[in-house]
């Protein structure tokens, strides 16, 4: 491997180890700390989950072209989570929630420091997952 290739290994290698915390932590908190998802926490899961599989293949051997399998599902997942954190914030009114049955997708259930939440934690994650994914692409531009 070339030493651009290197480094946007390591970039894919980074944002693939986010999206596996982010996985493992979703499932331990749905599964072992026993807080339901809501709507909005299921499609991010739609879009987070894959991500772990997709930049893994992409890795071993490296194929540059997983940016092109990953971005989508990372860019769409960062636009629902955004939306999510807006709901939660107050931003956005809950009559444009999807959440009509189960848990209201405004309910915070986890609260650190006064302002980290469940849907900002899923924004931060697929944020830094394509700022990672997009500076891979950018290198393989020079």
């Amino acid at each position: 491997m070339t030493s651009s290739n290197d480094s946007r290994w390591t970039l894919v290698f980074a944002a693939w180890l986010i999206a596996t915390l982010a996985t493992l932590g979703a499932l331990f908190m749905s599964e072992i700390m026993n807080l339901a998802p809501c709507v909005l926490c299921w499609y991010q899961r739609i879009f987070m989950f894959p991500l772990v599989i997709i930049l893994a293949l992409g890795l071993f051997p490296f194929d540059p072209k997983v940016l092109r399998y990953a971005l989508p599902l990372s860019a769409i997942g960062l636009v629902i989570a955004a939306f999510h954190v807006l709901l939660v914030w107050g931003i956005v009114p809950e009559v444009l929630a999807p959440c009509r049955q189960g848990i209201p997708c405004k309910t915070v259930q986890i609260e650190w420091f006064g302002f980290v939440t469940i849907p900002l934690l899923s924004f931060l994650a697929f944020l830094t997952i394509n700022a990672l994914l997009l500076a891979s692409y950018l290198k393989s531009q020079k």
